[in-house]
Parts: structure tokens; C-alpha cells; sequence
């Protein structure tokens, strides 16, 4: 019936007016204020069918909330067919989640500032404003979760240091989403036209699933909101070589990489290097300084800094998506080092969503192990291919959104 709706939790039909005191008999006290409001969103939608609870008991965090799982287990019936693109909008802005990660009080930029001005030695230090670290659940332990706790890091920024992307970005509710609701952005990303291409590799269906994303899926997002989100590439002549490549691609990384579930041998952007995995370290230092010399240009906006005494300088510029076989992470800065023979020595400044906030949070306080967690020297960049995806400011127009749909990418030969 058009006034019935089946309950979330147990899936029992029921009249919309009772479907709110039902639910509630399944919640837990502490959880009662916000789960309320959960079921008054719920009786406004015209009928709810639930989803598979294999689709989405690998999206829930290791927090296991009711109120979550909710979230994951209800999706119009009209989702599919009868609601129009504004009317999907709309009503994922009306259930999206916060995501509730763990923020630590004094900001963990802030006390990554009063570490690298206090570091060792005479060097120079260039970092993003507000960057809120947000690390893997244990249910992503197998590593498909690192691309969108990326993303969510990204928000963070945009939403925080940036009036007119967070009047854009998710419907405008000015939070950071969890990752079944950005999918569900994803999702109506390719439905506008976004990288039509690239929705074709998961089938323009991910909510729900445990695909690999990368750059690619983090740049086709952003613009869907109309932030100018572009894409970077580093990679070697011999990679190159042995690679079918072509000038303009819809996703950098998909001439390399098949995207998949990451149950199998196939994965996505950021999974094993399924064509070439045998040449997945050169041996050779040769094309990370180019990306060394584009992230200091990039952080420093290509002004003169003069490196002559210890300091920490505050860029305007947001934070970076670092994307390689295996794994990405955020960018927050770079640090140069005055060598006593004249030399110098760089470090991409990193937050990691594998490693735990509170860990973070007390290393910087205690001033114990954060340089291991944080730093990453150019010794370390040992892969054939390195991708960014970095966001210029600005909100783009009717116009140049169209030609934001089509994906291509600046590349660096080395």
C-alpha cells in the first residue's frame, strides 16, 4: 500500500504513522534523540525497500551503530526509476551521515606546526590550513576504505577554510559525509555524465560495494559540485614504454589498473598493478624529484621562500589526494632541510588514514615517533607512478562543468 513502509531494522511493513514508535522499540536509550530524528526522515519517504545485508555490513565502521546501519539498510524504491536527478539530491541530502571521526581538540595541523617549528635543524616548512585526520575502520582493513577517508580528509579542508565550496559541496549541509553517502554521491555523479567512462568499470553502481577508487573517483566528485578538481601525473618513460598510453585518458591510472572488487585479483586505482606488476620498483630515484619540485611549487604558490632560518609557513592551498599502486594517503605540506654541507633535503608531510588518530595525536604531544608517522623522504618514493589530485579555487560555471565531465590529466615524464 502507497501509506505503508517497511521497517529498517526488521523489514516489517507497517502504516507510516506506527512506523516511527516501531522502530524506536529497537534502538538503545543513548541512541534515542538521534535515531528519532532518523525515523521522521524516514516516514516522510513515499516507501522504503531494504537492501541486501551482505551489501552492507562491509560499509558499516567499527563503531556499529544503529543509527548507521539504518542509513546503509534503507533506499527509496524510487531510486532507481521514478525520482528525477534533483529529486535524488534531494533526498540523499535529507538522509546523508556525519561522519564521526575523532577530532582532537588543539587541531592536529596545529600541533604538527609547534612540532615542526621546535624540529631539529635549519629547515622550512610549508603546510595546508585545517586538515582533519580520518583514520580506516577496522572493516576496511583490507584496504578498499583508504580512497574515501582521503576524500573525507579533503572535505574537511574544503569545508572549513573554503565559504564557497561548502556551500556546494553535499547538498550544502556543511559536514563531512561517511562513505555510504558518498557513494551515493558518486553514483549520481556518473548519472549527471561525470567520467561516463570510468562508471562503466563498476557498472555506474558502488554503494554498497568494497571497489578500490582513486583519483579518478575523488577528481569526477568534486566536480560534480562544480569544484575544480584536476589530476597530476608522474610516472616513468619505461612505465610508459610499456604501456599502451594515450594523451587524454578518462582515468589516468585505468591504462594501468583494473578496477574490481577487492576480494579478487583485479582491483581498483589504488590495488595491485594488475598489466605491469613486475616493474612495480625501478630501482631508480630519477622522477620523484619532479614531484618533489611540483608539491613545494604547489604549497608554496611558485613564490620565493628564503631558506635561512627554521620556520613554519601556512598555505592557503588545500591538501593533496597521493595516489600510488597499493595505497593513497593526504599530502598536508613539505618540509625542506638546510644540510650542513649545503644540501638539501626534502619530506612530503603525510597524514595516513591506516594509522590511528589518537596514536597521531599523542606522538606530536609526547614528541615521540611523529617524524616516522608523518614524514616521508624522497628515498621512500620508489614507485614507477605517482598520481595527485589537487583542488584549484573557484566554483565552476554551467558552462565549464560541462567540460569538467571529461577527465583528463597533466602528466610528468621521467
Amino acid at each position: 500500500m502507497d501509506n505503508e513502509s517497511s521497517c529498517p531494522v526488521c523489514y516489517l511493513q507497517l502504516p507510516l504513522p506506527q512506523l516511527q514508535s516501531h522502530v524506536n522499540t529497537h534502538f538503545e536509550d543513548e541512541q534515542l534523540d538521534r535515531d528519532l530524528d532518523l525515523a521522521k526522515q524516514i516516514s516522510l519517504a513515499s516507501s522504503i525497500t531494504p537492501l541486501h545485508s551482505a551489501d552492507t555490513a562491509m560499509v558499516l565502521d567499527d563503531r556499529g551503530k544503529t543509527t548507521e546501519s539504518i542509513l546503509l539498510r534503507c533506499e527509496s524504491s524510487n531510486a532507481g526509476g521514478g525520482m528525477n536527478i534533483d529529486e535524488k539530491i534531494s533526498y540523499l541530502c535529507s538522509l546523508q551521515f556525519k561522519e564521526n571521526f575523532y577530532e582532537v581538540n588543539d587541531g592536529l595541523m596545529n600541533l604538527l606546526q609547534t612540532r615542526l617549528e621546535l624540529d631539529y635543524g635549519n629547515s622550512v616548512s610549508l603546510v595546508s590550513g585545517y586538515v582533519g585526520h580520518i583514520q580506516s575502520a577496522k572493516s576496511e582493513v583490507a584496504g578498499w576504505g583508504c580512497g574515501w577517508r582521503n576524500i573525507q580528509m579533503l572535505s574537511s579542508h574544503l569545508l572549513k577554510k573554503r565559504q564557497e565550496a561548502r556551500e556546494v559541496l553535499f547538498g550544502g549541509c556543511g559536514f563531512v559525509p561517511d562513505i555510504a553517502s558518498l557513494q551515493r554521491w558518486l553514483e549520481l555523479s556518473w548519472e549527471k555524465g561525470f567520467d561516463k567512462p570510468g562508471s562503466e568499470d563498476f557498472d555506474k553502481e558502488i554503494y554498497g560495494k568494497r571497489n578500490w577508487i582513486g583519483t579518478t573517483e575523488c577528481a569526477t566528485l568534486f566536480r560534480s559540485f562544480g569544484i575544480r578538481a584536476r589530476i597530476v601525473d608522474f610516472f616513468s618513460k619505461e612505465l610508459a614504454s610499456k604501456t599502451s598510453f594515450h594523451r587524454q585518458v578518462y582515468g589516468p591510472m585505468d591504462k594501468y589498473l583494473s578496477k574490481g572488487d577487492c576480494s579478487t585479483s583485479q582491483v581498483g586505482s589504488s590495488g595491485t598493478w594488475k598489466p605491469n606488476h613486475h616493474i612495480t620498483n625501478l630501482g631508480k630515484l630519477r622522477g620523484q624529484h619532479s614531484l618533489i619540485d611540483w608539491v613545494w611549487n604547489y604549497f608554496s604558490d611558485n613564490r620565493s621562500i628564503q631558506l635561512n632560518k627554521n620556520q613554519v609557513i601556512a598555505s592557503e592551498k588545500p591538501p593533496l589526494y597521493f595516489q600510488h599502486d597499493g595505497h593513497s594517503r593526504t599530502i598536508v605540506g613539505i618540509q625542506v632541510t638546510l644540510q650542513r654541507k649545503g644540501g638539501q633535503e626534502y619530506s612530503l608531510l603525510i597524514f595516513d588514514p591506516g594509522h590511528i588518530t589518537r596514536d597521531l595525536e599523542r606522538s606530536l604531544k609526547d614528541n615521540k615517533g611523529w617524524q616516522k608517522m608523518i614524514k616521508r623522504g624522497i628515498h621512500t618514493l620508489r614507485k614507477p607512478h605517482y598520481q595527485i589530485c589537487y583542488i584549484v579555487p573557484g566554483i565552476a560555471d554551467a558552462e565549464e562543468m560541462e567540460g569538467l565531465k571529461t577527465l583528463t590529466s597533466d602528466r610528468f615524464e621521467y
